[in-house]
């Protein structure tokens, strides 16, 4: 009886230990500190910002791992994201850029819709050698796209589009190898599109450049590249592009063409054969629509309007879903939904 006794004490110390180790490590984890140099710095920010309305957490007796919009690495207590969403009162005239670079450990860096945000992307923004995804995206930041970008080489994601960005994209950011993802859309940017963009960069990845004003052709080196998301729409690039971007094994799911000024036949193309979306309206498109269009199970969206297409629209498969708005003004594409068929049209 005595030794079950003993065994029920040790039991319950044991059982004891464990609870206070539990609650230790929990306490622990809610009342982390950061580091009193990221503390310094975002309390920089807060002020440089003019101390918007939705970072009133951020006070100097509390921890700012638990401040709004900031996170923290759970093992070394150093703020690892960052972001300033929605206008807020936001009233700094441009981004706090030698503040934000003394987050010296930061991955990620948001700063969406802040229309009062002008100015050029500071050159200290270069020091986070760690970060992983950066967007300026939906604010008045102008200037042109910096090749100091390049020195950012664990970005993975890239978004500066919504903004009055302007002049060409930099070659640099082509030694970039680990990015996944570019957003440049909504700006002002003109010139070619770099020769090497994305070459280096593996596993499926997402571009988009729309609403720019870029020229020259697409590069042939995007025909290597595994795009899922390639939007080129609405701006003034030409040549043929066909070789670079279509191809039956691809894994594009997701490819706008519209509104440029490209020249090239459709009749023998090889669509993707994952697609969902495919845009080639408003260019100067020549032939028929492929009859393996038909055959594209997942497509929802397709437009080959204001081009110039002849012959008979294909018929079966996904082709009922799309009305007559996806072939209008061409040159003389005919069959359902459009009118039938004269001789001329064969």
């Amino acid at each position: 009886m005595a030794a079950s006794s003993q065994q029920s004490s040790h039991l319950l110390v044991f059982f004891l230990l464990v609870l206070s180790c539990l609650v230790g490590a929990a306490t622990a984890g809610s009342t982390m500190q950061c580091h009193e140099d990221d503390e310094a710095a975002l309390l920089a920010i807060n002020e440089a910002l003019g101390s918007p309305y939705h970072f009133a957490s951020w006070t100097p007796d509390t921890f700012c791992c638990d401040w709004y919009d900031v996170d923290c690495d759970n093992a070394t207590g150093r703020v690892v994201g960052l972001s300033v969403l929605g206008d807020g009162n936001v009233t700094a005239a441009s981004i706090p850029g030698d503040a934000i670079a003394n987050l010296t450990s930061l991955r990620t860096l948001v700063m969406h819709r802040l229309p009062g945000l002008t100015g050029a992307i500071p050159e200290s923004l270069s020091q986070l050698t760690s970060l992983s995804q950066l967007t300026i995206s939906f604010t008045g930041v102008s200037g042109t796209i910096p090749a100091f970008l390049s020195q950012l080489t664990e970005l993975t994601l890239l978004d500066l589009s919504f903004n009055a960005l302007t002049g060409a994209i930099p070659a640099e950011l082509a030694d970039l190898t680990e990015l996944a993802t570019i957003d440049l859309s909504r700006n002002r940017l003109e010139g070619p599109i770099p020769a090497q963009l994305l070459s280096k960069c593996a596993g499926e990845l997402s571009l988009s450049l729309s609403h720019n004003n870029l020229s020259g052709g697409v590069p042939s080196g995007f025909a290597a590249v595994n795009f899922t998301y390639l939007d080129l729409s609405r701006n003034s690039l030409s040549g043929d592009p066909s070789a670079a971007v279509f191809g039956k094994g691809k894994p594009l799911l997701h490819l706008d063409l519209s509104r440029n000024d490209f020249r090239f036949s459709l009749t023998a193309v090889e669509v993707p054969e994952g697609v969902t979306y495919l845009d080639l309206s408003h260019n100067a498109i020549r032939g028929r629509v492929p009859a393996q269009v038909a055959d594209l199970a997942g497509l929802t969206q397709f437009n080959v309007s204001y081009n110039k297409l002849c012959g008979v629209i294909p018929t079966g498969g996904v082709m009922a879903k799309f009305d007559a708005y996806s072939y209008q003004h061409n040159k003389c594409l005919c069959g359902t939904p459009l009118p039938a068929c004269h001789r001329y049209m064969l």
